[in-house]
This record gives C-alpha cells, sequence and structure tokens, in this order.
C-alpha cells in the first residue's frame, strides 16, 4: 500500500483499483455529509455535498469505503449495513 501523502486527513481511507486508487474522506456538513477524494499522489479530484440512503450511519462509529465509490456516489459499509451515499448541488 502507498504512504498517505501529507496533505491528507489521517482518517482518510484507501480504495485500491486496477489503475485508479483513490484516498476518500467524509466529514459531517449539517445533515448530509462532505466526501473528498484525492488521487494517490494526494491531488483533490472532487468535493461535494452528499445525502445517504438508508438513514442510520454514524460517523463517530467504524466505517469502511468500498466498491463502488466515486465523486457521484459512494459506498460505505458499517455495522454489516451497506449505506449509500449521492452527491447533490446544494
Amino acid at each position: 500500500m502507498k504512504n498517505k501523502p501529507a496533505n491528507i486527513s489521517n482518517k482518510a481511507q484507501l480504495i485500491e483499483g486496477i489503475g485508479a486508487s483513490s484516498w476518500f474522506t467524509i466529514e459531517s456538513e449539517n445533515e448530509n455529509y462532505r466526501i473528498e477524494r484525492f488521487s494517490l499522489d494526494g491531488v483533490k479530484e472532487c468535493s461535494k455535498s452528499f445525502k445517504v440512503v438508508p438513514k442510520g450511519f454514524e460517523i463517530s462509529k467504524p466505517y469502511r469505503f468500498t466498491y463502488l465509490s466515486h465523486c457521484q456516489e459512494c459506498t460505505i459499509l458499517q455495522e454489516k449495513k451497506t449505506f449509500k451515499f449521492f452527491a447533490y448541488d446544494n
């Protein structure tokens, strides 16, 4: 696994892919979430607000980004549940 660039949060998670690995971060933002994606080298590729389905995701509990995750939709696993995050324009 590649070392995390210094400009990326310690909370960032790496999703490794064939030729397209990316770092992902998530933060609470009002009633929704701010997800950012960075290249392996630390270049910010996107930063958007996301809504989650179903409700019940708890950012303070352990979670893991997984496939399919990109700048319009992200998938997070938490406590044996799958949460889908969808980008929106506020």
